[in-house]
């Protein structure tokens, strides 16, 4: 086990590809965002070492947002997969990657969301995968649905699915939302587009995936994430 006083830090992102901590356009960060400097915390065995975790803890169908219920789910059946990177981009292995999203009418499985669009008994829209020793992870879900939000007029959310991952360590610590190509809400949604760089924007973005797409059973989307450095995926 390597010295903490060895440890280098992680990397960090370029100027703009991480979002703002107070952004107006974005209501809500006027007041939750931190109005001082983050504090740098120097690396330990802590931040570069987390909780590991097997198939087994995960469950049968954590994998499969579609499966364990009574029916099918409403919607669009998708396919998502991509591959989990560090900062020099290598493989990510044996990491729990968390998702969560609404069901295909645009409407979360919690109390918090009163959004007038039907709930659906056959789908809660929570799933675990762990990728495999090339990095590599794969679930299948539900196309995600648009739903209002009241951050301004006629505010209405793009389709999008949230990712949670810890990676090899508390500092790798990622939240994001991965978006669908060609969603004519993403030019007016303030949490998308309050990132400057054009390129980490298009990294929230998905790809439509012809070898991931299933014959009669779904259609496939590539989202790649990388965790640190100057490639890292925005941070949600």
């Amino acid at each position: 086990m390597s010295d903490p006083t060895e440890l280098r830090g992680y990397r960090k992102p370029y100027p703009g590809t991480q979002p703002p901590r107070i952004h107006l356009p974005y209501a809500s960060t006027a007041k939750r965002g931190p109005s001082r400097d983050p504090i740098a915390i120097p690396v330990t065995l802590s931040e570069v070492t987390g909780p590991t975790l097997d198939r087994t803890t995960l469950g049968a169908h954590a994998a499969d947002l579609t499966a364990g219920f009574a029916g099918e789910p409403l919607g669009e059946r998708i396919i998502v997969s991509g591959r989990v990177l560090d900062e020099n981009g290598r493989p990510v292995r044996n990491s729990v990657v968390e998702v969560w999203q609404c069901n295909a009418a645009g409407r979360y499985l919690h109390k918090g969301d009163q959004h007038d669009a039907p709930l659906d008994p056959n789908f809660k829209g929570t799933g675990q995968v762990l990728t495999d020793a090339h990095g590599r992870y794969r679930f299948t879900t539900i196309k995600p649905g648009a739903y209002p939000w009241r951050n301004h007029y006629n505010a209405w959310r793009p389709a999008h699915i949230h990712f949670s991952l810890h990676g090899e360590g508390i500092g790798q610590r990622l939240v994001t939302q991965m978006y669908f190509p060609g969603d004519p809400l993403l030019e007016y949604d303030p949490i998308f587009n309050c990132v400057d760089d054009a390129k980490a924007r298009a990294r929230m973005v998905s790809a439509f995936d012809w070898e991931t797409s299933a014959n009669e059973f779904a259609l496939g989307y590539r989202f790649d994430i990388v965790l640190r450095g100057r490639k890292m995926t925005v941070w949600e």
